[in-house]
């Protein structure tokens, strides 16, 4: 169906707010008023990629609703990331929109798992979204994903991150493991050796982009997809998250590790269902990863067969 650890800490504004929804520019110089918790907290674990950093805080400011706060965590070193003009002007922004932004510099570096660890621990909110520092949001993105996730009663939704540099890459072979759910979204146990980890080559290049142009969905539509995981933007019931550990395996991994994100949503997956969300407006910056030593595999470590 169609639809439509050592922390020093600057908390600027998790507190205040305009109103839920966004404050438009002649808003901007109003006396900030109290607010409650937000619907949605996005948390951002953040490390260099200053400019990609800002473009990814840009996007958010492009958000309408639902009401939402930022986290940031950042790790980077000396000075943290919010220092650099462009991305002090971003947090300015949403701050004069009225969105709370909490910002963490948090340090020393103990690996991603900490960090997604650390910033679950700050938030309130019942819905978080896990958003990497590379990402930009079409307008429109966090309030499709929200009413997903809430229509679905699933664990998580996820919106895949796509590289549209690869827009006239066409990967026929890698869109093949596509299915779309066809009723209520159900648990499911996958591990890596099963073919529905297969999945994974979805979020490949720009494939959820060709699939989506077949799909024609009518604007400001979705529909929900089967998938192995999904990285980059993911939007959980925080609950959920919570009742299957979230991310305290951290403890159990070498501080140089990846695939964090999928020993949570696999067990997310297994408990409570996840899917993940076309059309997909996350769009991957391209830039550089900053997590080069994968020497050390979560889900090879901390999730049996």
């Amino acid at each position: 169906m169609s639809h439509g650890p050592e922390a020093t800490s600057q908390d600027l504004g998790d507190a205040t707010g305009h109103a839920p929804g966004r404050g438009g520019a002649g808003e901007w110089a109003d006396p900030l008023t109290p607010a409650g918790t937000p619907e949605v907290q996005v948390l951002i674990p953040s490390y260099g990629r200053q400019d990609a950093l800002a473009v990814t805080l840009a996007g958010l400011a492009a958000q309408d609703g639902p009401s939402f706060g930022v986290i940031i965590s950042d790790q980077t070193e000396p000075e943290p990331a919010w220092q650099q003009p462009s991305t002090a002007a971003m947090v300015r922004v949403l701050q004069a929109q009225g969105r709370p932004v909490r910002l963490e510099h948090h340090l020393p570096r103990r690996g991603m798992a900490e960090q997604r660890d650390f910033l679950l621990g700050l938030a309130e909110a019942p819905l978080v979204l896990f958003l990497d520092n590379d990402i930009w949001l079409e307008p429109g993105m966090l309030a499709r994903l929200t009413a997903a996730l809430r229509e679905a009663g699933c664990g998580f939704v996820g919106s895949a991150v796509q590289g549209l540099s690869y827009l006239d890459d066409v990967r026929p072979d890698e869109q093949q493991p596509f299915e779309l759910w066809d009723g209520p979204v159900r648990p499911e146990r996958i591990r890596r050796t099963d073919e529905a980890f297969g999945r994974w080559t979805l979020h490949n290049a720009a494939n959820l982009a060709h699939i989506a142009a077949r799909l024609r969905i009518p604007a400001g539509g979705w529909r929900l997809y089967r998938v192995a995981w999904v990285g980059g933007c993911v939007l959980y019931d925080r609950q959920a998250l919570l009742d299957c550990g979230g991310f305290a395996f951290w403890k159990d991994l070498p501080a140089a590790h990846a695939g964090e994100d999928v020993v949570a949503q696999l067990k997310v997956m297994e408990r409570f269902g996840g899917a993940g969300i076309i059309p997909s407006g996350a769009v991957h910056l391209e830039a550089p990863t900053t997590v080069v030593d994968r020497s050390t595999e979560a889900t090879e470590v901390l999730l049996d067969e």
